[in-house]
């Protein structure tokens, strides 16, 4: 898959946690608190509240990212490192959202490593 595919594809696994997280927002507070103002809006806890917090790590990541694809393709700096780069990056991110859900610590940690790891390979292709 050519890594723009991989740029789309991380873009839909964003939503699908968007979605996530909206869901245990609402199994928590109900509907009329999350069509509200949000004003005085309770801690969403649990899987809910992990599951907000993975999505906006994947908005900060994704960012990263998009920049990191984007300027490989516009320079030609496409390659099968950079290929690579992206397929680490996002199933790194596949993992990462449904190790935090779960809620395992550590494991956690370490698929964020790797989805950096993801992104310093593409990097690396850009600067040399």
């Amino acid at each position: 898959m050519k890594p723009e595919m991989y740029l789309v594809w991380s873009v839909a696994l964003a939503v699908v946690q968007m979605l996530v997280a909206v869901t245990g927002a609402f199994n928590q507070v109900g509907l009329m608190k999350l069509v509200g103002n949000r004003e005085g809006m309770p801690e969403i806890t649990g899987w809910g509240g992990r599951a907000e917090r993975a999505h906006v790590n994947m908005l900060r990541n994704l960012v990263l990212f998009a920049s990191l694809i984007l300027v490989a393709m516009a320079t030609g700096k496409v390659n099968d490192t950079v290929v690579l780069g992206a397929q680490i990056f996002f199933w790194a991110r596949v993992a990462y959202a449904i190790i935090y859900v779960a809620g395992i610590i550590w494991l956690r940690t370490l698929s964020w490593a790797i989805s950096v790891i993801g992104l310093i390979l593409i990097f690396a292709q850009l600067v040399k």
